[in-house]
């Protein structure tokens, strides 16, 4: 009745019945009543009951949700380019630590990328959606939703020993830059420099066909649509609909990327022995941006949330342009375009990879987590005696 209730306040009644039956069904309860059945059959209902929960508190449920991103991701993948071949979505038992180069390289096009996308929607449509203004409603609908993204982007390090070790997630972001930076030749391999993993996961638009790249293209507008949804929520476009809003925000687009070509260019000629030219240079730009924010501030409807707002629409786009790009490799490689999309493609990655480091750097601050999630990860181990810091240490010695 009180989500019903909070539905019919938005003046939707229909949406209010339908929240009733799909909050029932979110909290699991219909998918996982056939195994507490079974398993109740076999051992008891209250032991059933129990397994249930220990399952959920192991976080078997994150784990599938991740699974199931890696399988609908590959398939998608082959059906789209072919290339069939073994990827493995299980786990066994891990007791050594992955950095998180190595977890990136894994999954940053499989899980990383489609959790931020979904996320960042999901953000705009609370801030923007009627129905979202409703806590309680928008919380039913996007619980699954939410607990996706949270799911693909936290489960390599929730199951990763140490995972959330203050210095290893230091010693690992270290590691995640140096890797970013290593320049890219014939003999590095992809484990070591960003470059050479970067043209390897592009492999498979190599050796498609025209209508797999067609295609490939066609997904990649998506952050075009995004884009246009999101430049009409700015307060300086004053609630207008005008499609000349839309076309100026691709001009926003290519002067930002004009002035990042400037600033590469100004890095390759000035920074190493005509030092003084180069901050010239990035102190004329960082004035003239000064500049245009005041005459935009003084002469126009802009307001400062209009900056963030327009964060949410340019780094899709520019997301979706190198994507493009990508595609049409054969066309731009041995032009001076394509060393410009490497380099913002590379800004892109420091940018995604910062991004899912942060809630792994916070929970690996909070004092007591990495103990908590250690016994989370090996609770059999725990139960049967078992001394883990031993294991994770590579002692002799694991039995008490």
């Amino acid at each position: 009745a009180g989500i019903q209730g909070s539905a019919n306040a938005t003046n939707n009644k229909a949406l209010g019945a339908v929240l009733n039956q799909q909050f029932v069904i979110q909290l699991g309860l219909f998918t996982a009543l056939p195994m507490i059945i079974e398993n109740s059959l076999e051992q008891g209902f209250l032991p059933a009951v129990w397994d249930f929960f220990t399952m959920q508190m192991m976080f078997s449920s994150v784990f599938y949700t991740f699974s199931m991103g890696t399988k609908s991701h590959y398939y998608g993948r082959t059906i789209l380019h072919g290339g069939a071949k073994y990827r493995a979505t299980g786990r066994g038992f891990v007791v050594q630590h992955k950095s998180f180069a190595e977890n990136y390289r894994l999954y940053a096009r499989s899980h990383f990328i489609k959790a931020i996308e979904l996320g960042i929607v999901l953000t705009v449509y609370a801030a923007h959606s009627v129905i979202a203004r409703d806590t309680l409603v928008y919380i039913i609908m996007m619980i699954s939703s939410w607990f996706l993204v949270v799911s693909w982007i936290m489960a390599p390090f929730a199951f990763n020993p140490s995972g959330f070790d203050w210095l290893k997630t230091v010693y690992d972001f270290d590691d995640f830059m140096n890797w970013i930076w290593y320049p890219g030749s014939i003999f590095s391999k992809a484990e070591h420099s960003w470059e050479v993993w970067w043209f390897e996961e592009q492999d498979h638009l190599r050796t498609t066909g025209l209508w797999g790249k067609i295609l490939e293209i066609l997904l990649d507008l998506r952050y075009f649509f995004f884009q246009y949804g999101v430049v009409y929520q700015l307060k300086i476009a004053n609630e207008s609909r005008s499609i000349a809003v839309y076309l100026l925000s691709w001009i926003c687009v290519a002067v930002i990327f004009g002035i990042f070509v400037l600033m590469s260019y100004a890095r390759d000629k000035y920074a190493a022995k005509q030092h003084l030219y180069y901050r010239v240079i990035q102190s004329g730009v960082i004035i003239l941006a000064v500049l245009v924010l005041i005459i935009f501030l003084k002469f126009t409807k802009f307001q400062i949330i209009d900056i963030f707002t327009s964060l949410l629409a340019f780094i899709p786009t520019g997301w979706g342009l190198i994507s493009i790009a990508q595609v049409i490799r054969p066309f731009i490689e041995s032009t001076v375009v394509w060393a410009s999309v490497v380099s913002v493609a590379r800004l892109y990655e420091i940018l995604l990879g910062v991004f899912v480091m942060a809630p792994v750097a916070f929970f690996s601050w909070l004092p007591g987590f990495q103990e908590m999630q250690t016994r989370v990860l090996f609770n059999e181990a725990f139960s049967r005696g078992l001394q883990i810091s031993r294991i994770l240490a590579g002692k002799k010695t694991i039995a008490v």
